[in-house]
Parts: C-alpha cells; sequence; structure tokens
C-alpha cells in the first residue's frame, strides 16, 4: 500500500471541510468513505438539504455514511483494512472508541496556530482581537477540544481588513494544501507529531445570535469595526437606527460625526456604517439608507 492508496475515512460538512475534501480526491488520496452530518430541514419550505461535502462524495462515488451518533459508524470502519482518519469541520466530537479505530488516528485541519483559539471560532476570535497574523494547524486528533500534538503549521499574515468569509476561504484553501502536503509522510510514519504546550493554551467559544447586537458603550469604533468584519456570516452585526433595525456589512473607523450613520463608541470616535442591510431585506450603501429611511440628502 502506497502512502497515497492508504484507505481514508473523511469526516467533514461545511465548505470548510468541502475544500480539503476536493483536494484529496484531486491529488489522488483513496478516500473510501465520508462521514457528515445528517441531512437537515432548510429554508422556508423546511425541506432536506444535504451538506455540501455530501455532495462531492456522491458526485465521486464516495460512500456517505451520516451517524446520528458517531459512534455508529465503529462496524464499518472495522470493515476497512489499516484505515487512517481525516477530519476538518465535522461539527461533532469524536469518542476515543472511534478514534482507536484509525491508524495512526485521526488527522485534524484546525484554523488556527495551536495551542491559540482552541475552540469553534477562531477565525473570528483572530479578527476580533486584531491579530497581526494567524494559520492552520495539521494535528492529531485527540479527545480533548484541540489539544492533539502537532505535525505542522502554516502562518499568514494579517492586515486588519480581513472579513470572516474572506479569511475563511484563505484558511481552508491553505489548510486543504498542507494536508495533502503533509499526509504522505504522517501515512508513512516520517512524520511525528509535536505535544502543545497546554500552558499556551487559549480558548473561544461557540458563536450564538445573541452576539449579533452591538454594544457601543462596551466598544472602542476600532473593536466594532473588527465585529463587523469578523461576524459577516454569522451572527452579523446588528444595531437599530432611528427605529430601524439594520444589519451593518461594511464600515470605517472616523473621528468626526459626519453623518446620521457614524454611532459613536465608548472611545469617542465614531463607527462609520458604509454598507448594510435596511429593515426591507436589501443590501444598500449608507447614501441610500440616509435617503430612504431617514429622508436626509
Amino acid at each position: 500500500m502506497t502512502n497515497m492508496s492508504k484507505t481514508i475515512v473523511f469526516f467533514g460538512t461545511d465548505e470548510f471541510s468541502a475544500t480539503s475534501l476536493r483536494e484529496l480526491i484531486a491529488k489522488g488520496f483513496s478516500v473510501a468513505a465520508v462521514v457528515t452530518k445528517p441531512d437537515s430541514k432548510k429554508g422556508r419550505g423546511r425541506e432536506l438539504s444535504k451538506s455540501i461535502v455530501k455532495e462531492i462524495a456522491e458526485a465521486n462515488n464516495i460512500p456517505v455514511w451520516q451517524p446520528a451518533k458517531v459512534a455508529e459508524i465503529i462496524e464499518d470502519v472495522k470493515k476497512l483494512e489499516d484505515p487512517i482518519g481525516v477530519l476538518v469541520s465535522y461539527g461533532k466530537i469524536i469518542p476515543q472508541s472511534v478514534i482507536e479505530l484509525f491508524n495512526p488516528g485521526i488527522v485534524n485541519v484546525h484554523p488556527s496556530l495551536l495551542p491559540l483559539y482552541r475552540g469553534p471560532s477562531p477565525i473570528e476570535s483572530a479578527i476580533l482581537n486584531g491579530d497581526t497574523e494567524t494559520g492552520v494547524t495539521i494535528m492529531q486528533l485527540s479527545a480533548a477540544m484541540d489539544a492533539g500534538p502537532i505535525y505542522s503549521q502554516v502562518t499568514v499574515l494579517l492586515n486588519d481588513t480581513e472579513t470572516g468569509p474572506e479569511l475563511e476561504t484563505q484558511l481552508a484553501e491553505l489548510g486543504a494544501q498542507q494536508l495533502s502536503l503533509t499526509l504522505p509522510a504522517i501515512i508513512s510514519g516520517h512524520s511525528q507529531p509535536t505535544p502543545q504546550n497546554d500552558a499556551s493554551a487559549t480558548y473561544c467559544k461557540l458563536l450564538s445570535k445573541d452576539e449579533s447586537t452591538l454594544n457601543l458603550a462596551n466598544l472602542t469604533a476600532e473593536q466594532a469595526e473588527r465585529q463587523v468584519r469578523a461576524y459577516l456570516a454569522f451572527p452579523k452585526t446588528k444595531t437599530v437606527i432611528d427605529g430601524q433595525q439594520v444589519v451593518i456589512t461594511k464600515a470605517h473607523v472616523t473621528n468626526e460625526k459626519a453623518s446620521p450613520l457614524n454611532l459613536q463608541c465608548n472611545d469617542g470616535r465614531y463607527l462609520a456604517i458604509d454598507e448594510l442591510i435596511g429593515p426591507s431585506g436589501k443590501p444598500m450603501n449608507a447614501k441610500s439608507f440616509i435617503n430612504g429611511y431617514l429622508g436626509k440628502s
């Protein structure tokens, strides 16, 4: 068995993981099965929707497993010959009983420079905190959250303008490339992981819709602008202007109150809204909102 033909079971669900699955298929790795979340009801019609990872697997004739509980795949995995696991943004905790089925375990792609930002929102956290760099880590999955030993890391410099979706796309592509480069050495045993320094670990939380409210009393203008960029996809950044609830999609920091859409923050500076989604649900620029909803030119 070659490093490229060793049986892989791929765990993933969203577009971030889909980028790695596409890369593995394109590079000729042997993906024997894909594990993804069960189909979910979406949209106004509440119709069942497949994950993007399931769609890719079906298009490439790869068997799809969608367990309600991860342990349900144990017997299926045991039927495979000496498999290795690869997990990228699957969305469920993998029990030790499943990790132990794979040799040398399950390889995980995590979008931060571990041990920084262990947890479910590392991309948003890097933007919120104004970090000058982030990256991706190829690691060995452990039962403890994002605490496994590290195979390799790649660093990305940040310029304080990235949005959450932009950085996610960049790290998804970088992670997929690094995974395909690192995996052969992991499979052959030539790459051995290095333990993380747990004393340096930081953690990030699962984001919820409650995070979307823009609390100007607790934020500097710079922090507010970072929130707009970090939460652009989810949970978004919402505020009320002249009785109208809006979603802010683009903004910048200024020292002047030159517009009714310049919102004062706790440092005395202003978050100047450039683009937003108005009460109608339509995206618009600041001038259009002022003309349409505030009656000012």
